[in-house]
């Protein structure tokens, strides 16, 4: 009988090369999507929708709910929101008989100053006036005017550009993992929650609360996502309490993390998580400034491999062969386990090798 001659340190050096490969093709995943005009198009039209005035915003929230009641509108939120010539020029026309929602639109002047850092010195110019020779000049908004807006769903024409959105996996999950993943998060602490649907944690798939030390997870979807979910949350407990400033001050340096572990984990046990993390990765990554997203992707790499490994090595569960058949490596770890003890069948041991986890 041929034996398996390769040691648990050559077993858990193949498992870490396959994780470094693995994170090397989200790399290169995320810079073909960033780098892509569907991309570019999508995130040029979302910087035309910044966040309006807080005002503003309970405005269209108030007047989309009643619109929503009314049954002029599907959608229970409104999503991007833009005026009637600005519809227009995306191809989109409100459609008849929508009313659109009130808004305070600002109004501003030229103002001209030969001291700009005295307040007192600045004074409004006309319609075509030149400012004097030497006067600063700069927009001011001097009042506000009633204007509408009307949401997305109340127009029609062509389709707005739109950044890959993440796709829920589905069909079920390995067995035994997501106990294993539950008991790790137990084990640092926090208490598995688990919700009927997204609205209960936000519109979220998964929920980490470092203050009152709680995991939730929505339970409307398929086993897939939900291990691949608490995968993501494990991430979070591991890696983002309040003492991680980086974290702390960008959210996307979190999510990246957190999402990049679980791709990892379940990639360990034959799962295949890109079709959600990559879309997911790429748009949180895009969100860091000062930083291009294939660049914070791979800055992030090291810690994300780390805590992989660290959560692999706590597991006890099937993870992709290494090329022992099925079992055997749990029974070889069976016979470490009695080795103190005496050996009836010396002959049988002598054909046990160490076994390891690998991808």
């Amino acid at each position: 009988m041929r034996t398996n001659s390769r040691t648990l340190d050559e077993k858990i050096a193949d498992r870490d090369a396959k994780l470094d490969a693995l994170h090397a093709k989200l790399t290169e995943a995320v810079e073909q999507l960033v780098t892509g005009e569907d991309w570019r198009h999508a995130m040029e039209f979302a910087a035309r929708f910044r966040a309006r005035s807080f005002n503003n915003s309970l405005l269209i929230w108030v007047q989309h709910a009643v619109a929503y009641a009314e049954g002029r509108v599907p959608d229970p939120n409104p999503t991007y929101v833009a005026g009637f010539k600005q519809w227009q020029s995306l191809g989109r026309h409100v459609m008849k008989g929508q009313a659109g929602y009130q808004i305070f639109a600002p109004v501003t002047a030229r103002m001209a100053s030969h001291e700009p850092n005295n307040p007192d010195s600045w004074h409004r110019l006309g319609r075509g006036q030149r400012p004097a020779p030497g006067e600063v000049v700069r927009a001011r908004m001097i009042s506000v005017r009633p204007t509408y807006v009307w949401a997305l769903s109340q127009t029609d024409g062509e389709p707005l550009p739109e950044t890959p959105a993440p796709k829920l996996l589905e069909g079920q999950a390995p067995a035994g993992l997501w106990d294993a993943l539950a008991d790790q998060i137990t084990t640092h602490g926090f208490e598995l929650r688990l919700v009927s649907t997204s609205d209960a944690i936000g519109g979220a798939n998964g929920l980490t609360d470092y203050l009152t030390h709680e995991v939730a997870v929505r339970m409307d979807m398929d086993d897939a996502a939900q291990v691949k979910t608490l995968a993501h949350e494990l991430g979070h407990v591991i890696l983002h309490g309040p003492d991680n400033t980086d974290a702390a001050m960008h959210r996307g340096v979190a999510e990246i993390e957190a999402e990049s572990v679980a791709l990892m984990l379940l990639a360990a046990h034959n799962m295949d998580s890109s079709q959600y993390t990559v879309p997911y990765v790429s748009t949180w990554a895009s969100r860091i400034e000062g930083i291009d997203p294939v660049t914070a992707v791979h800055q992030l790499a090291a810690r994300v491999r780390t805590t992989a490994l660290g959560i692999l090595d706590k597991l006890d569960t099937q993870t992709l062969p290494n090329g022992n058949p099925p079992g055997l490596d749990r029974a070889i770890a069976r016979s470490l386990e009695s080795a103190a003890q005496p050996i009836p069948n010396a002959a049988h041991a002598s054909r046990s090798t160490v076994g390891g986890p690998s991808l």
